[in-house]
């Protein structure tokens, strides 16, 4: 549903309906190809940069909604959710490198 609300404003702003009236209200994402062997976490930072600070680690299969429809640079503005149904926004806000978060299929 959360990503339905997106493509709708998208197919109308492209029609020249105005999609201004469609609020983002955010895509849900998971934290993927970490290295097991390695650091295995995800860095959530407080810009959109690695010589940010990090405000916490995000470990395997930690879900994130988006803040924004799109990437800054291959960066993404992130609320770190306390799991899969937590649609709430009230968990710790930052910036993660996006390809380490995979879009969580929701129309299943």
């Amino acid at each position: 549903m959360k990503r339905i609300s997106y493509l709708l404003a998208s197919s109308l702003a492209g029609v020249g309906i105005g999609a201004a009236a469609f609020a983002y209200s955010g895509e849900q994402y998971v934290t993927c190809h970490l290295n097991p062997n390695g650091d295995n976490f995800l860095a959530l930072r407080t810009c959109p940069n690695s010589s940010c600070d990090m405000m916490q680690k995000l470990g395997p299969a930690t879900f994130v909604v988006t803040m924004e429809p799109h990437g800054t640079k291959g960066w993404r503005e992130v609320t770190v959710q306390k799991n899969s149904q937590d649609w709430s926004y009230s968990g710790p806000t930052g910036w993660v490198f996006e390809k380490y978060i995979c879009l969580v299929d929701l129309t299943e």
